[in-house]
């Protein structure tokens, strides 16, 4: 008779993660989504039910989109979109990350002007868009500084709530070295909440993304939401959702690449 301690093997190997050199079964999840989503796009499409103007078919979006690919004004275009969002990343995390520092590492701040954070975070970016013109013309710096606000927001609170989180013996070891604010800010505080910091600045990305693009939309001669208002004000439907669809592609390579640079999870 077997001991309590053996292992059945067949039992063991239930327990095991399935091989490596197998495909994920998430994949297979997404592709048949993706695939559920053409087919009924295409199905409707050839119904009938609506203009096909409004509903173009799979062939006449995926001619568009090539038409784009190979067309100059779209990557210039794209060029003026991408450094606008990258620097509302940059500038809005770097004031992101001081302002949640600064609110979690202080209690007295934190009760004084969390809250202000916290009830303008949920706001609508583009309402503060006139004002961003008045501030910095009607150029690339007013989109630039309405992205930053948006990032700012997403970062800040989610720095500080990573503050809180820090293990409080780390604090009380960086000030019995007596190091200064610098020193506990990259010493003790950024490598003990990389997570949430990195994590912010990933969902910062996508709110400056989705901001800078509005605001081209609104008030704009360059840029991919500019592109997209022209598109639309000629009624070419299929290049209209070709746009989209390269904008919804091109967003989604920037947060993959974020999070293969930062190390945290897609």
């Amino acid at each position: 008779m077997a001991s309590s301690g053996d292992l059945n093997p067949t039992a063991t190997n239930a327990f095991r993660k399935p091989a490596a050199s197998g495909i994920d079964p998430a994949n297979w999840i997404r592709l048949g989504f993706v695939l559920t989503i053409v087919i009924a796009w295409e199905a409707l499409s050839r119904s009938g039910l609506l203009f096909r103007d409004v509903v173009p078919s799979i062939v006449a979006i995926s001619a568009s989109i090539w038409k784009l690919l190979i067309n100059p004004a779209f990557y210039a275009n794209l060029q003026v979109t991408a450094w606008e969002i990258f620097l509302s990343l940059v500038i809005g995390s770097a004031l992101g990350v001081f302002t949640g520092i600064v609110l979690g590492a202080n209690r007295f701040l934190a009760n004084a002007y969390e809250p202000y954070v916290y009830y303008l975070a949920p706001t609508p970016r583009i309402i503060f868009f006139p004002v961003m013109i008045m501030w910095f013309g009607v150029g690339i710096a007013s989109k630039i500084a309405l992205g930053a606000m948006a990032c700012f927001f997403t970062v800040a609170l989610s720095t500080a709530s990573g503050m809180r989180q820090i293990d409080k013996v780390l604090i009380r070891v960086g000030r019995t070295f007596r190091a200064t604010p610098l020193q506990m800010a990259f010493k003790i505080y950024l490598p003990a909440m990389r997570v949430p910091v990195l994590n912010g600045i990933r969902l910062g990305f996508g709110t400056a993304t989705v901001t800078a693009l509005l605001a081209e939309t609104k008030l704009s001669n360059q840029g991919l939401g500019f592109m997209i208002m022209q598109i639309y004000s000629r009624f070419d439907m299929p290049s209209l959702y070709g746009l989209l669809i390269i904008v919804f592609v091109l967003a989604g390579l920037g947060n993959l690449i974020l999070s293969k640079a930062t190390g945290t999870s897609a």
